[in-house]
Parts: C-alpha cells; structure tokens; sequence
C-alpha cells in the first residue's frame, strides 16, 4: 500500500516536471519595454559582472534540482518544522537620528528612523511560491500584520515569491498606502494585484522627504516568477540615505564581481547593513552560489561598506537549500572572529534592535574566501 502511493507521488512529480518543462513558454510576459543598454540586452536583463546565476556546485540542470526537492533527495538536513517566535511590538515611531530595526524573517525587516517605518522585501504568507505551492515557513512572522505599524516606505529587491509577495503588498497598500520602490519591470508584476510601485533603474533615486531618499542599486542575482520570463524584470539592492547615516538593503543577492558593494558605500557612511547569509548551499561544504552569498561572501560585503551596523537575514525561515537550519549564524560568527569583524550578526525574529550611531571603523583587511575557509576552525568547516 505504503509502495503505492510512493510510486503514485514519484509519478505526479514526474508529471509535474514535464509540464514545467512543455507549458511555460505560454506563460512568458514581458515586464519591461527598453533601449538596450549596460545590462539589458532589449529583451531581458543580465549580470554586467558575467552571469554566475546557475546555482554552482549543484549537478545538473534546473530541472533535476527541482525533482530531488520535491522529492527530498537532495540530502538537505533535516530543519525544525516550527521554531517558536517570542515577538516584543515595534513602537509606533522613531524620531529623529534613533533607529531600531527588526527581523520579520527571511528579507523582510522593519527600519524605523526619522519618523518613517521602512520595510524591506514584506512577506507574510505561509509559503513562498506560484499558487500557494512552495516552502512553508518554520517559523511565523517576527510581528503579527495586525501589529505592524503603519508603513510609509516598502523596498522590493526582485520578483523571486521569497521577496515580492503579492498577497502581502495588496494587504499593505490596502491598509497604508506607502510608497513603493523596486527596480524596473517588477512593477508591472507588482500592478497585477492592483498595486502602484515606482521602478527605477540602478542609480534612480526618488525622495521620500527632505534629506531622505531612496538609491537602487546593483547587486548580483536573477529574476522570474515562472521559468520563461527569466530576467524579464530587473534586481537590486538599495541604500536610504539618512541623516547621521545610510541603511543599505543588499536584497537577494550572489557575489558576482563585488563592487556593487563599493557603489552602495560611495553614497555615504553606511549605519546599517542588512545582508543575506544563508541558502548559499546546495552541495555539502558549498560555501557560495552564483546567486545567493554565503557568511563569508557576506562579511567581505560588509567589509567594503565600511558599515558600523549589520544584521544578517534570508536565513531560518523558508527551508530554500541544503544547509542546516542554524549554520548560517554559527558560521558567520566564526568568520567574522577569524577576520576580526565587529558588529555584523544576527538578531532574535521579531525583537527591535536599537542601532547605534555610525561609528567610522578601521577597515580590516579584504576576505579571500579561499584563505578564510582554510583559517576556520575544523567545527567550522565542518557545519552541515
């Protein structure tokens, strides 16, 4: 019986993956309407830096990935199946230079300074895919969305589910109207739940109010919200630039060439770093993919900024790879003792954080991935 109905589900998978493979390209759209230009060909976007999107490391193709995780073949550690959230509510407001910050999970965190709530890549729903189908997250939102304060800025990196949830930006423009910024061609995905948004290209800035503004700017990644409409929309990070210093928003990110990092610093000291460390792994003892920085990558970008604040995020919430559930933490600890970093971490879902001012540090010296892995201790090396 048991046998069954394991043969009956390998047989849906297999049918599932066809049609991914035959139906798509009728499911294709055209986001963005453009000359040419740095990094759009006319027709899709792309990497200036050289394209490393292709989750490095991993055998095979896109759609064999696909089937050992629908099938769970692709020995992933085992993840909690519910991690408990002990949420403390934001305040209302910040005012003048203060700033507190806290983790929703996954991208999504909650800036509050001059007066304004900021909210980065929001997403609420259960599961982070087309359809309601995809990863269920382990742990509930770091603040319940009837406890969210009114939100005046929303930051959306790319059109990935993880980042541009569209149930959750219907809910939010419905309740407070904020202003939207992404990067060009989401908005027409973000439109489709009948919700403005304001695109712009790497360097667009727009105002938010006076001596506060927001930049995109580049990082390294990739877009799609079907497989066919790959890179029809552009990615980015973001820096809002503030008074008594800058919040940079690294988005959904892999390392590319780097300098993206050094663009975002050129705008101005950087008080707070928001950076990806996890679901960088695919095989055991990856410690980078094309696409998605590792805690090593991660502390080189916070390196460069030069920032005195970081938290790390896009980890312990949807399970998305094949690390375990607390090992991007761990090992970010112990890269950033072996490469004498100070102040970039991780904070407790859903409890604000006060982030100091910004402290000018003295930069240490650049992260060699390679020299790093090697100065780790073995517990280190070894993390699963």
């Amino acid at each position: 019986m048991a046998k069954g109905i394991g043969t009956a589900l390998l047989w849906v998978v297999i049918v599932l993956c066809l049609l991914i493979t035959i139906v798509p390209r009728f499911f294709d759209a055209r986001y963005y309407s453009g000359p040419p230009g740095g990094h759009f060909d006319g027709q899709r976007f792309f990497n200036p830096d050289g394209e490393q999107d292709d989750l490095a490391g991993t055998a095979g193709n896109r759609g064999s990935f696909l089937l050992r995780y629908l099938t769970r073949s692709d020995g992933r550690p085992a993840w909690p199946d519910h991690v408990p959230v002990h949420a403390i509510a934001p305040p209302a407001r910040v005012d003048g230079r203060s700033m507190t910050a806290t983790w929703v999970g996954h991208a999504t965190v909650l800036v509050q300074t001059q007066g304004l709530n900021i909210l980065t890549d929001p997403v609420w729903s259960r599961t982070s895919g087309p359809l309601g189908v995809g990863p269920a997250r382990v742990a509930e939102p770091g603040i319940a969305f009837e406890k969210l304060p009114k939100i005046d800025v929303v930051l959306i990196s790319h059109n990935h589910y993880d980042h541009l949830d569209l149930e959750t930006l219907q809910r939010l423009w419905k309740r407070d109207h904020p202003l939207i910024v992404t990067s060009l061609g989401n908005d027409s995905v973000i439109a489709q739940a009948g919700v403005p948004s304001h695109a712009l290209d790497w360097g667009g800035r727009i105002a938010v109010k006076p001596n506060v503004e927001v930049v995109v700017t580049r990082n390294h990644h990739w877009g799609s919200r079907w497989f066919t409409d790959r890179n029809r929309a552009l990615w980015s990070s973001f820096v809002v630039r503030l008074p008594g210093g800058n919040v940079f928003f690294a988005g959904d990110t892999g390392p590319g060439d780097l300098t993206w990092a050094d663009s975002a610093a050129s705008y101005g000291p950087v008080r707070l770093a928001l950076i990806p460390i996890g679901a960088f792994r695919f095989v055991p003892g990856q410690m980078v993919s094309g696409s998605h920085i590792g805690p090593i990558d991660a502390a080189e970008v916070y390196r460069r900024l030069g920032a005195s604040a970081g938290i790390g995020i896009h980890w312990g919430t949807f399970h998305l790879s094949a690390e375990a559930y607390d090992t991007p933490p761990r090992l970010l600890a112990a890269v950033n003792r072996v490469a004498g970093l100070r102040g970039f971490g991780t904070v407790a879902l859903g409890k604000p954080s006060v982030i100091p001012l910004y402290v000018a540090r003295t930069r240490p010296a650049p992260i060699d991935r390679i020299e790093i892995v090697g100065r780790l201790p073995a517990a280190a090396r070894t993390l699963p």
